[in-house]
């Protein structure tokens, strides 16, 4: 029992001391162990090491995210993120995007036509004007006004995958899964969630998305609706979803994955009890719709739920940049 006991004793010792070590890094302005960037999807990989450099370089978590963001939006062609995404029902592409300070600052853009960033609209929105959301007209005009470029974006693929999808106009998204991954599936909806701690302490996170394919026009879905797709909050963690964003709009979920962590949850138990009420609200569509989340808390520690099988996620920091990780998921 003695030795057990000094075991614990040192054990928490240890413990203690690292986080003290972290803590005097990060006081000294150097980059801490414990600053990690996390993002959905196989392509968060990416945007993961782009996120990465500012952070490296002691750069803060909005910094990281934003610039994580930027890139998904314009190196990235997925079609349903950035200047590749299909279109709506009409051939029209709208963009989404919010960005979220963990001091509670946000901004966001909804419906947004032919401006390549709108990661950073919205956090002009939220930096340069008293709002959270500017939609469809408003948001580019704003846009405009700031200096972004206003330019075509739908690609000749995505125009003629639209043309495609007319010959018949059947709407029936798909859960992301590997198999909804294959060729042939173009109503899979994926959106890039980002979160960042940085060296001292502070998170940050962002979303972006074309939403998804052949939606109806005017249609927006969770990732500019903060508290939905995305909620950040230094004193607990972050959170970010994805799957079908009318379900996340409706629970409020990553607020209440936040909240969750806030009562004592783990990341992964927050995002495990998130999903199960959404499939108890509503269990006739558990079959056919994915929810996904994934967090982070204010120690760096990660977790990710789906409902369905398929959600991947990334998470880059000082010891692996290139982390590529399966989420537990409820089937």
């Amino acid at each position: 029992m003695t030795s057990r006991r000094r075991f614990l004793q040192s054990s928490l010792l240890s413990a203690t001391a690292l986080a003290l070590a972290q803590g005097a890094t990060a006081a000294t302005g150097k980059t801490a162990t414990r600053a990690r960037v996390v993002s959905t999807w196989d392509f968060g990989v990416g945007a993961n090491q782009a996120a990465w450099a500012k952070l490296s370089a002691g750069s803060s978590a909005l910094d990281a995210v934003e610039t994580g963001a930027r890139w998904a939006e314009e190196t990235l062609c997925n079609t349903t993120v950035g200047h590749c995404g299909y279109p709506d029902r009409d051939g029209v592409q709208t963009l989404d995007a919010s960005i979220m300070d963990g001091d509670g600052r946000c901004g966001a853009v909804a419906a947004i036509e032919d401006i390549l960033h709108p990661i950073s609209v919205a956090r002009a929105v939220m930096e340069k004007t008293p709002h959270v959301l500017l939609v469809g007209e408003g948001a580019q005009q704003f846009a405009v006004q700031q200096g972004f470029e206003k330019k075509p974006l739908l690609t000749p693929e995505a125009k003629k995958a639209w043309q495609e999808w007319l010959k018949t106009a059947q709407y029936k998204p798909q859960i992301n899964t590997e198999r909804a991954k294959l060729p042939g599936n173009k109503e899979n909806h994926d959106t890039l969630g980002m979160l960042a701690l940085d060296a001292n302490g502070n998170l940050a996170g962002a979303c972006t998305t074309s939403g998804m394919a052949w939606k109806l026009h005017g249609r927006v879905g969770d990732s500019p609706i903060v508290g939905a797709g995305l909620y950040v909050d230094h004193a607990v963690g972050a959170a970010t979803a994805s799957g079908v964003g009318e379900e996340m709009i409706r629970n409020a979920a990553s607020f209440l994955v936040v909240e969750l962590m806030r009562q004592g949850r783990t990341p992964m138990e927050a995002c495990r009890e998130a999903i199960d009420r959404v499939v108890r609200k509503r269990p006739e569509a558990s079959k056919t719709l994915q929810v996904c989340f994934l967090a982070m808390n204010r120690e760096g520690e990660v977790g990710a739920y789906a409902l369905h099988k398929g959600f991947v996620y990334a998470v880059c920091d000082a010891a692996k940049q290139d982390a590529l990780l399966d989420s537990r998921s409820v089937y």
